[in-house]
């Protein structure tokens, strides 16, 4: 299958600096150069592993609910699998679990073959769909606030970038997003969004595929979607339309740490994502372990599996929003996902180092809401510690933050590239 020209935007170091420990991995395979095994240890613009070990890690007790994860882990038949399939770790996969995952995938969601890719995570398939389909001419349009992957691959490729505030119910403005650049490359929609758990109406989303300008995509990052009952657009893909769909089980599924995702696309667009680079094959840099595979069908054809836990994390965020209403605490409505975000009224960082000091660590803030801080659905105790400090640290004046917390702990976010 022809992958077509490769973009001249990312070049031979920055590639292999963007996929970090991959790239690394990568410098073994025959053919790359000495210069290039070189660059490979060095180490990435965007995970700053060397400054982050020398951090004062969280102690063993704290609460963390800051990376969107998954508390409870992987299924039980998940690790079950797993198990089964350890023992043949030894040998590269000769009995198709990756395969597999891929044939599950189809199946579940009436793909015709060559329409699913598998991966070690969602990061890096993310990054090639974004950054296969924008340039310096071919810009790039995403929602404010939303997940900063978007903006970081229109920096990489240097591509023009459109930020689009949300409307007045939260959702993506689709509208607004074409208008504000009618020649873009990609549009980029997160739904649910991160941070704030909100849904775009399908509806709206098929408005922007009908009417995008001709070539570009949509890439539609569901890594969230298993927390909604809202409808897919996975059969857009299906259709043939330019969408990319993004999926991960870092999520419902608890894999966060295992790394496992996929990109769902016609077999052109996912083509195009080793157009990205001329020296590296983006399958030999992101072929996902048996254990994982294993890990990932098992979980897919663990029926019982997504109903309980998106149950379960519906009860654990209601109880956490009924909380915060109850006592004046002004909240993001309509959370669709395992996350939520709350006004804490002085600068979001000063209050995530205020929870530190109670051992609870909380997520981020984004420019456009500085005063709102995101928080993780943890389990049902943690969101009661949660509240216990939420509450202790709203009623301290934000003054004391720098006389308490002694040493500037490291604070684990989705959006380190060790973990995405």
């Amino acid at each position: 299958m022809s992958t077509g020209s490769c973009n001249p935007s990312v070049s031979r170091r920055n590639f292999v600096r963007l996929f970090g420990a991959g790239a690394a991995a990568a410098a073994a395979i025959s053919g790359l150069t000495p210069e290039l095994r070189a660059q490979a240890a060095e180490p990435s613009p965007f995970t700053p592993r060397t400054k982050r070990m020398e951090r004062p890690q969280l102690p063993p007790d704290a609460v963390i609910i800051s990376t969107n994860e998954n508390p409870l882990g992987p299924a039980h038949s998940a690790m079950e699998y797993m198990m089964k399939i350890a023992p043949m770790g030894g040998r590269y996969d000769r009995v198709g679990v990756g395969q597999d995952v891929v044939k599950t995938l189809s199946e579940q969601f009436g793909l015709k073959p060559g329409y699913v890719e598998f991966y070690p995570g969602s990061g890096g398939p993310l990054d090639m769909a974004l950054m296969s389909n924008i340039g310096p001419d071919k810009g790039l349009v995403c929602a404010d606030p939303s997940y900063e992957q978007g903006p970081r691959a229109a920096k990489t490729m240097k591509a023009p970038l459109k930020m689009v505030p949300l409307t007045a119910t939260y959702a993506h403005d689709v509208k607004a997003m074409l208008a504000a650049n009618p020649n873009a490359g990609a549009f980029y929609i997160v739904n649910p969004n991160n941070p704030t758990g909100t849904m775009t109406p399908k509806e709206d989303i098929l408005w922007l595929i009908q009417n995008k300008p001709a070539g570009s995509v949509v890439i539609v990052d569901e890594a969230y979607h298993h927390f909604s009952t809202h409808e897919s657009v996975i059969d857009q893909v299906a259709a043939d339309k330019d969408v990319i769909v993004m999926r991960t089980f870092s999520k419902i599924y608890g894999m966060a740490g295992i790394r496992a995702g996929f990109a769902i696309a016609r077999p052109d667009l996912l083509a195009k994502f080793n157009t990205v680079s001329p020296y590296l094959h983006i399958q030999n840099v992101a072929s996902a372990s048996m254990m994982s595979a294993a890990m990932a069908v098992a979980s897919l054809k663990d029926a019982d599996l997504v109903p309980l836990r998106r149950k379960l994390n519906r009860d654990n965020l209601d109880m956490s929003m009924e909380f915060l209403d109850k006592h004046g605490y002004k909240t993001i409505p309509g959370s669709q996902a395992n996350m939520f975000m709350v006004d804490v009224k002085r600068p979001g960082s000063d209050f995530t180092k205020q929870m530190l000091t109670e051992k609870v660590a909380i997520g981020r803030s984004w420019p456009i809401m500085p005063t709102y801080v995101r928080v993780t659905v943890g389990t049902k105790d943690e969101m009661l510690k949660f509240q216990t400090a939420f509450v202790k640290c709203m009623d301290k004046p934000s003054t004391t933050v720098n006389a308490q917390l002694k040493a500037e702990l490291y604070i684990p976010s989705e959006i380190d590239r060790h973990y995405v």
